[in-house]
């Protein structure tokens, strides 16, 4: 399934987690935000997309805490409580940006499922965004704090495993 060591995550949707693992242990988790309409594939659902995935790429390295971003580059902003006020309604990508591509055809990757053409991110929020519930566009959120903890620990191809784990074998 991985290597011995190879660090990889999961997002567990039903507890609302992010773990990293190096193999088989658990090195960290933390709380997320996954799709207010829950887990589904399809373009334009809303929904966390599940299965396989890797890390396509790493966006935002070097960049302060509370960036934001707009279609993957950095505006120049930081966002405050001014920017808030100003767009109540804007959907925040902050801090940094995992862009994730699935890698099962048919399923999360290709015509209409297709995770990478969906802009499926693991992305910094708003610190006040509710974490440990599903309330995103699809993305995964994580606080600014965690989300800079994770990107420094994985790689562009790091293994991403949204929702249920596939049974591991010890043969």
């Amino acid at each position: 399934m991985h290597a011995e060591g190879e660090t990889w995550i999961h997002v567990d949707l039903e507890r609302q987690e992010l773990l990293l693992y190096a193999g088989r242990e658990v090195q960290a988790r933390w709380p997320v935000s996954t799709a207010l309409n829950g887990p589904g594939e399809c373009v334009d659902s809303g929904c966390t997309p599940r299965g396989e995935h890797r890390v396509r790429l790493r966006i935002g390295q070097g960049c302060p805490l509370n960036t934001v971003f707009v279609a993957r580059r950095p505006t120049g902003e930081i966002y405050d409580e001014s920017l808030r006020e100003a767009f109540p309604t804007r959907d925040w990508i902050l801090t940094r940006i995992l862009w994730l591509t699935g890698t099962e055809h048919g399923f999360n990757r290709g015509r209409d499922c297709d995770t990478l053409r969906r802009f499926i991110y693991i992305h910094g929020c708003p610190d006040h965004e509710p974490m440990g519930v599903p309330v995103s566009h699809g993305c995964v959120r994580r606080r600014n704090h965690d989300i800079g903890q994770l990107f420094d620990r994985v790689a562009t191809g790091t293994r991403v495993v949204i929702g249920e784990l596939p049974q591991v074998r010890d043969d």
